[in-house]
């Protein structure tokens, strides 16, 4: 099986934090802290995806003492609004080569219809890679 063959869906995570822009970061924090998660995607009502809140975005609202002021701040406040988001049916090889220094460790997952899917991650991406070729090894041995 060609390492081309190798799709998104296969290797996503299927239930991530999901987080709403006017839930308020103490709430996107506890979320993602319990789902072990670097970041979230953030979805309007339809399921689309409108923003990524990631921790960083998280330590710095909470480094500039907003955290637990009397006006909490929301999702919306912190997040980043510009996403890079990948369809379910892209080739791993296509994701991993993306992968660079200035680029999301974590990428919201999309179906045809834009709507969220899923996560996958850069770990995600070399887990596949490498069972994929460590099958294909063993195939030739």
């Amino acid at each position: 099986m060609p390492l081309r063959s190798l799709k998104v869906a296969d290797y996503m995570s299927r239930h991530p934090a999901v987080l709403k822009p006017s839930m308020p970061i103490e709430e996107a924090v506890a979320r993602l802290i319990d789902a072990q998660s670097i970041g979230g995607p953030v979805i309007d009502d339809l399921k689309q995806v409108v923003g990524f809140l990631s921790e960083q975005d998280c330590l710095k609202m909470m480094l500039e003492g907003t955290y637990h002021n009397e006006q909490s701040a929301t999702v919306a406040d912190c997040m980043s609004a510009q996403v890079l988001s990948v369809n379910m049916d892209m080739a791993i090889v296509d994701l991993a080569q993306q992968f660079g220094a200035n680029r999301p460790k974590v990428y919201p997952v999309v179906d045809y219809q834009q709507k969220l899917v899923g996560v996958i991650s850069r770990s995600q991406v070399l887990k596949a890679i490498h069972l994929h070729l460590k099958d294909a090894f063993a195939n030739h041995a």
